[in-house]
């Protein structure tokens, strides 16, 4: 993961077109890193961009959840101050893409709606035990998952993008696959903290078991223009 970088950017300030080539190799390497078994096709990216607005809603949905779960791991373990502190990070940092998506889903003439269930990530949610310890561990873990598989999808709604003939959809493109890059470091953060405080070879162990979990619900849920 050291060769990951962390490129930030803001919808008022856009990295160079130069930096595509850039951000699409670093997407190609996290590709291989991440321990998802079912890859989405880049068919799904047709069907979020198809009905991008909506899309749009659902991806300002999912950045301040996230910001949301990692502020939960900082009220639960107040006793564990270096991971207080890095969720911290990551939620400022959740909340800046959300303030992000927000500037882009009002300069398209949309509101924010009402939270509405993410199917796939209570799926995920169920399959956490309930003992503390096991708790604790597989709740790191399934964040990592969500994660992934958001930075999975969030680089191909970026590709597709970036295929495009209309500059401002590969501008879109350029913020849409440098924030899979942001999401990928995350999804490292929370796989070293379960190693950290949960062992390397239980947390490992127990990943592999969630993978199988992710992997049948991913293979059932029906694809829609939204991140899970």
């Amino acid at each position: 993961m050291s060769n990951i970088v962390y490129l930030s950017l803001s919808l008022d300030k856009r990295s160079s077109l130069d930096n595509f080539e850039l951000v699409n190799n670093i997407f190609e390497e996290m590709r291989e890193y991440f321990p998802l078994v079912v890859e989405t096709p880049q068919e799904w990216a047709e069907v979020a961009i198809a009905d991008f607005d909506a899309f749009v809603l659902d991806h300002a949905a999912c950045e301040r959840k996230a910001a949301a779960t990692c502020m939960s791991f900082v009220g639960a373990y107040p006793d564990r101050p270096e991971l207080c502190d890095v969720m911290i990070t990551v939620a400022r940092e959740e909340m800046e893409h959300f303030h992000q998506v927000f500037r882009l889903a009002r300069n398209r003439g949309l509101t924010l709606k009402s939270d509405h269930k993410d199917e796939y990530v209570n799926q995920l949610l169920r399959a956490v035990r309930n003992s503390p310890e096991g708790r604790f561990m597989d709740r790191l873990l399934v964040a990592g998952l969500v994660e992934a598989r958001s930075c999975e999808r969030l680089g191909l709604v970026g590709e597709a993008l970036l295929r495009s003939e209309d500059s401002q959809k590969r501008e879109l493109g350029a913020y849409y696959s440098e924030l899979a890059v942001a999401e990928a470091r995350h999804f490292g953060l929370f796989t070293k903290f379960a190693e950290k405080y949960c062992g390397v070879s239980e947390s490992r162990a127990r990943l592999a078991e969630l993978i199988k979990i992710e992997t049948e619900i991913v293979k059932k849920l029906p694809w829609r223009p939204a991140v899970h």
